[in-house]
């Protein structure tokens, strides 16, 4: 049933020749390139950001790291424990987007991209949450788009990153505290001359 599912709504969503070049150079875009917003967004609430939320803000970094630490483990031994076939190796529907012949579930690229998107709307701002969800289904929508995953890979994803999330705070109220505390120390030393001349945060 499941699978019957999967295919039906692959074959609504799938690219086809007659799809606008434009659509499909645009979910090419999202899909290989709007992931990159994961680390640089985690970088720059991390270096800046007003003074009087940057430690908040460095908290948030720390958990969407361990999240996404626990989630991406998730992913990689669901892959092991129930291996799945990608669209174009079983030959079905179009494949727009060039990529290696292995398992399909979950979707890293979901994986990574919900976990993100759970964490800001569990730990941060609904609205900010709201808007990396959307970015998330973007992803998603564009990778299923291309051929290189089905739908049901993407939702595989978003459960492993809301338990990579609910992991990371049990160990956030278990080890947060003092690992803060260290990783504010390290930075401290590590980039003392950049923070003395005022270009990133204390």
């Amino acid at each position: 049933m499941l699978e019957d599912l999967n295919y039906t709504l692959f074959y609504a969503l799938n690219a086809t020749p007659a799809s606008p070049d434009w659509l499909i150079n645009a979910a090419i875009f999202i899909a290989k390139d709007v992931i990159t917003l994961v680390p640089l967004l985690a970088v720059a609430l991390w270096l800046w950001g007003p003074r009087g939320q940057v430690s908040a803000q460095r908290q948030l970094v720390i958990k969407v790291t361990m999240a996404m630490g626990v989630s991406l483990l998730l992913s990689w031994v669901m892959g092991h424990l129930f291996p799945h076939d990608r669209p174009f190796v079983d030959g079905v529907g179009y494949h727009f987007l060039p990529h290696a012949p292995d398992d399909s579930f979950p979707s890293d690229h979901g994986t990574v991209a919900f976990t993100f998107a759970l964490a800001f709307l569990l730990w941060h701002r609904v609205w900010s949450g709201m808007v990396l969800m959307g970015v998330a289904l973007a992803i998603a929508w564009s990778r299923v788009y291309l051929g290189v995953h089905w739908p049901l890979d993407m939702l595989g994803g978003l459960l492993v990153g809301l338990s990579g999330c609910l992991t990371a705070q049990i160990l956030w109220q278990i080890m947060g505290a003092p690992l803060h505390d260290s990783l504010q120390r390290g930075y401290r030393t590590c980039f003392a001359i950049l923070i003395r001349k005022g270009w990133i945060r204390d």
